[in-house]
């Protein structure tokens, strides 16, 4: 059957109702738009994250902590491992027992996001499994044993997160030999830890322990951070990974290191954390500029 061409007054009603509901479509769209927008900032909800910067380089990090001792060198990466690691702001470096690395050895991975899309940075359940390496236990998250015995509660106001009142604790300049009182995690401390094996030869260990510091709080879980540092709530954000490392050779197939590294990193923790959070934005302060308040808090 001959197609019998379409009235031209017939075409023309036809493209002006497209065009008229292309109209309401986009109208639509816009006003939902400027809806969304006027809700967001009616309810104080922030998607885009301001970056908050580093008080100081992670390098000025004291090279003695505690009983341990940097060796070397802190490590220097290529342009394209920095661009997989998703920020310059880091630190690697080892640190020995008394300084001799014969009587053990520390790695420490330190890497500082802010300003970032929504993202988690590496892990060693992935990153470690790639390069080889087979686990030999399932991850665990363990309580880190601090020592606290100089914290103090922060006169100001709490956390607004959680309502918890911030701690502080004293650090010792090592160059001036100056005290200063900084801010501290909110929550006790605990580490997601793991163990891997050389399947060349199963009774070599690497045992990693990391958490992450997020907006003047703690998490081990990759998950959490995004529950912390995402908040549509916080006009800032930041996190911080912190990872440590130690390798060494067990009696046998069944052995393993992890007692002995949860031991000895929690003591060079409880040394490394209060200059780590020296170094880090002071986040009760960072609150009070979110709600357009001077700090009131006291680090004397």
């Amino acid at each position: 059957m001959k197609k019998m061409p379409t009235p031209k007054g017939a075409r023309m009603r036809l493209e002006a109702n497209v065009y008229r509901a292309y109209g309401v479509g986009l109208g639509m769209l816009v006003v939902g738009a400027l809806g969304f927008r006027a809700a967001v900032a009616q309810l104080n909800l922030f998607l885009m994250k301001e970056s908050v910067p580093l008080r100081e380089g992670f390098d000025t990090i004291p090279t003695k902590i505690g009983h341990w001792s940097r060796v070397g060198k802190d490590a220097r990466h290529a342009d394209a491992l920095i661009e997989e690691l998703g920020t310059k702001q880091y630190l690697d470096r080892i640190y020995a027992l008394d300084g001799d690395p014969k009587r053990g050895v520390i790695m420490l991975h330190i890497a500082y996001y802010t300003g970032t899309i929504d993202a988690v940075p590496h892990i060693p359940e992935r990153c470690w499994a790639v390069h080889g390496l087979e686990m030999t236990r399932e991850a665990t998250t363990s309580a880190v044993q601090l020592n606290m015995t100089d914290w103090q509660a922060l006169e100001g106001p709490a956390n607004l997160a959680t309502g918890l009142p911030y701690r502080t604790a004293i650090v010792r300049d090592p160059f001036t030999a100056e005290l200063e009182r900084v801010t501290m995690p909110l929550e006790d401390l605990s580490m997601r830890v793991l163990e891997f094996q050389d399947p060349a030869n199963p009774r070599i260990r690497q045992v990693g322990g990391y958490f992450f510091l997020a907006n003047g709080r703690t998490t081990a879980s990759a998950l959490g951070v995004r529950g912390i540092a995402f908040d549509l709530t916080n006009r800032y954000a930041y996190y911080c990974k912190i990872q440590l490392t130690m390798s060494g050779v067990v009696d046998g197939a069944d052995g393993t290191m992890v007692p002995k590294f949860e031991e000895e990193t929690s003591a060079f923790l409880g040394d490394l954390l209060p200059h780590v959070m020296k170094r880090l934005p002071d986040w009760p302060v960072w609150e009070q500029k979110s709600l357009g308040q001077p700090s009131s808090t006291q680090t004397p």
